[in-house]
């Protein structure tokens, strides 16, 4: 059997930071020391430059693939056989389709270990109104996420919101100019510590996905939305339960799904299946089998009906 080779994908668009984030990891936090004679081989041609003198004076290389049908298993294997790296670096094309990657065969003994993604944080809400699907695709499998040139204004609630929609596991890291770490709190937009948390419809999301990952912060406290309704008379929720959401869109119309938290209410049942309600609930921190561990249990104290928003589309919610 082969000797395992650690493949590191770094992933991103065009001028996301994708060559200083590999030279960081390298050369500055010394990871080139401790991993042999590593190849990196580059897919696209950004502004920022490798200094080829100084990756051979650690024994390494660097080649590249310039068209992505040239990215194939033959052309790994001719890299594996030339130079029989220790590690690999692959600094992927922004505008290459990174589902294949995980689909295809690698040379023996080559595989991913680690995935990183650079985002830029001055384009990340253009890029995510303007080319969502493509974005995503870059950043669904990320293991880590790093949006650089953040500064105060830097939106991180908004963002994180965004990557935990469609990759919940993904460690996420916000960088300054300079290069240090940014690890001020999440500025949300509600006020977590008021008698009753107001959320709105433009912050149900975001909400949603911060009380998922944090439910513990919001052990006790009481919050107030306009809900969507699911209560089907089919035997799968527990007696005296429903689950209160909204419909998020995530990267198009085709493409929606139901956000909800399980509440407890000896009423439940009175609550109609697709109603819309006014709920203001107190929240707690408990163990579900539905969540696999603790998580959020709404406790209704008030619920009453609602109008249903204007149109279809005002019934959806949205990550940006």
């Amino acid at each position: 059997m082969a000797e395992e080779t650690p493949i590191y994908l770094f992933t991103g668009f065009m001028d996301a930071g994708k060559t200083t984030m590999i030279k960081e990891t390298l050369f500055q936090n010394g990871f080139a020391n401790e991993c042999g004679n590593f190849l990196i081989i580059c897919c696209e041609d950004g502004d920022e430059e490798y200094d080829i003198d100084k990756i051979k004076s650690y024994g390494a290389d660097i080649v590249t693939i310039e068209e992505e049908e040239d990215f194939t298993t033959e052309t790994l294997n001719k890299f594996k056989e030339e130079y029989n790296p220790e590690a690999v670096f692959i600094e992927y094309n922004g505008t290459w389709e990174v589902a294949p990657l995980f689909e295809m065969e690698y040379p023996e003994g080559w595989i991913i270990v680690q995935i990183l993604s650079a985002v830029d944080a001055n384009t990340f809400e253009m890029y995510m109104k303007n080319m969502r699907t493509m974005m995503q695709e870059q950043l669904f499998k990320s293991d880590v996420v790093v949006f650089n040139r953040c500064d105060d204004n830097t939106p991180k609630a908004k963002f994180r919101a965004n990557i935990k929609n469609f990759n919940r596991p993904a460690q996420i890291v916000y960088e300054r100019a300079d290069g240090t770490v940014d690890d001020r709190p999440d500025e949300l937009p509600f006020d977590i510590d008021a008698d009753v948390i107001e959320i709105t419809d433009a912050d149900y999301a975001l909400w949603f996905m911060d009380v998922m990952d944090h439910s513990k912060k919001y052990d006790g406290k009481k919050v107030h939305f306009l809900a969507y309704v699911y209560n089907p008379d089919d035997g799968k929720l527990k007696k005296n339960n429903f689950v209160p959401g909204r419909f998020a869109m995530t990267c198009c119309i085709e493409d929606i799904q139901f956000l909800g938290i399980i509440a407890k209410y000896d009423d439940a049942k009175s609550i109609a299946h697709k109603s819309w309600i006014d709920i203001t609930a107190e929240i707690k921190h408990e163990f579900r089998k539905e969540y696999k561990g603790k998580g959020p249990v709404l406790y209704p104290i008030e619920v009453k009906e609602a109008t249903p928003p204007a149109t279809k589309e005002d019934e959806l919610v949205y990550f940006s």
